[in-house]
């Protein structure tokens, strides 16, 4: 008989088992289940529930579970319906009635809230890892190149000149601030929803702070209805990741025109190329294609939990067990595109001369001519005239704005002097920037400097991905 099954005369469906089963999507949150089951057996003995004795045989069988569950040697069926059920049915045939008593005064509904936010903590904490990761690959970069002349563009056209560190940089602030919403989307959801029972609270004089210092949650929800229904921490999360996921889209696709032949920037490394079936010249960057292609994914899996959940009544229904499969892959797809994009751009080879040349094609100093002559008295408007009709005289000799003698600059205009030739060249170019933000070598400097302090501060805030992130507190006796 189901667990839940003394009001019902009749046996569930096998169809019904196999459609209402969520089994084999959330048995990956056991370890999850299993911590927020023994802190609440503990919060039961604290209240005078259960005995000293029970509580240790719940937490032992749930240890022993926990233990066999990670060596894979508990089976489960469909009828376990989800990973509460199925933890449950297991502990209660190993110690027999006292595992009867372990969900006492919680229902599945805070369970599996407790147990999602359980798992997105331990998750965003390591997603949060890495994007700390791939900050400190582009500080390291950057700084690398921080000389490494670059075609700045807008349109995909040769712009200003600008340098591969300062790109670098802009980078750099994207997934800053896709840190910063890692870590907004934290603090939310620290709060924990253990003990709401199934909407309206419960009749035991259940310790809630008791339970959320256990699993190091910061404080607890404040309505057990909102506890049990609330997915917004979901939402929150996928749409962060899909932002993230853009940002890295938007950069792989820069990757991958830059590795092509017509640009030649730089050059994938072979471990993360891949070659032609029947072309033997080729050498694909399919590691930047497939992230941009899994970007889409993973705006259908935020497409997918807002559709959900946009029409739910208060409080939960069952539609809500579909929240876990976008979530889960959205985690399985974020973490592995970070690992690989990280790896891949340390090792790629930037082609410093070729970039250096595409920078001298396109007139990218038209604008400090103009600014030039504004800074001589002309009025903007007119400098820009100027510069253009310039340009277009060089196009059709063929040659570039600083390939021309002074003679030639006069004849647009008689405010041009000697100094005119150093200050379109394209490291004068950058270097003429003063506002904050800028090309200049002192302003890109600043953005290292700063981005090493915001490192030195955040790199102790999260364990390094390879590392154990999160280990949830050691078991202790609970207050006699």
């Amino acid at each position: 008989m189901k667990l839940w099954g003394g009001r019902f005369s009749k046996p569930a469906s096998e169809l019904l088992d196999e459609f209402n089963a969520s089994i084999e999507f959330d048995k990956r949150l056991f370890r999850q289940d299993i911590r927020g089951s023994k802190a609440h057996a503990r919060m039961l003995g604290k209240i005078g529930i259960l005995t000293t004795k029970e509580v240790l045989q719940l937490v032992e069988g749930l240890e022993g579970i926990l233990r066999d569950m990670e060596a894979g040697t508990v089976p489960y069926t469909k009828a376990d319906e989800d990973i509460h059920m199925w933890v449950e049915r297991v502990l209660t045939e190993r110690i027999g009635t006292v595992g009867k008593k372990l969900h006492t005064g919680r229902s599945r509904n805070d369970q599996v809230a407790v147990d999602l936010k359980l798992y997105m903590k331990d998750e965003l904490a390591e997603i949060a890892g890495l994007l700390l990761e791939l900050l400190e690959t582009l500080v390291s970069m950057a700084d690398m190149h921080k000389d490494t002349v670059l075609p700045g563009m807008t349109h995909l056209q040769n712009a200003q000149p600008v340098t591969f560190g300062y790109h670098l940089m802009a980078y750099f602030q994207m997934f800053k601030r896709d840190y910063s919403r890692l870590l907004d989307c934290i603090e939310r959801m620290d709060l924990s929803p253990l003990g709401s029972g199934a909407l309206a609270g419960v009749t035991y004089a259940s310790d809630r702070s008791y339970t959320a210092l256990e699993l190091g949650f910061a404080g607890v929800t404040e309505n057990a209805m909102d506890s049990v229904s609330d997915r917004d921490h979901v939402i929150e999360f996928i749409a962060d990741a899909s932002i993230l996921m853009m940002h890295l889209s938007r950069f792989c696709e820069e990757l991958i025109l830059w590795n092509s032949s017509p640009f030649s920037f730089i050059e994938m490394d072979d471990t993360f190329s891949t070659g032609s079936s029947i072309m033997p010249q080729k050498k694909n960057p399919d590691v930047a294609e497939l992230i941009r292609g899994k970007t889409g994914r993973t705006y259908g899996n935020l497409i997918n939990i807002l559709t959900l959940m946009k029409s739910l009544p208060l409080a939960y229904d069952k539609d809500m067990q579909e929240d876990k499969p976008p979530l889960f892959d959205t985690v399985d797809t974020l973490k592995p595109c970070l690992k690989i994009f990280i790896e891949m751009i340390e090792t790629m080879t930037v082609k410093q001369e070729n970039m250096l040349k595409a920078a001298s094609l396109g007139y990218t100093n038209a604008t400090d001519v103009a600014d030039y002559l504004v800074r001589k008295g002309l009025p903007f408007r007119s400098a820009h005239g100027v510069s253009g009709q310039m340009v277009r005289s060089c196009m059709l000799k063929g040659i570039l704005i600083e390939e021309q003698s002074l003679e030639e600059f006069k004849v647009f205009s008689p405010l041009f002097e000697t100094d005119v030739l150093d200050a379109v060249q394209l490291k004068s170019c950058m270097e003429a920037k003063k506002s904050y933000g800028s090309t200049a070598q002192s302003s890109i400097l600043t953005m290292i400097e700063n981005g090493r302090i915001f490192l030195k501060t955040e790199n102790g805030r999260f364990v390094k991905p390879s590392a154990t992130i999160l280990l949830p507190k050691p078991d202790k006796a609970f207050p006699s």
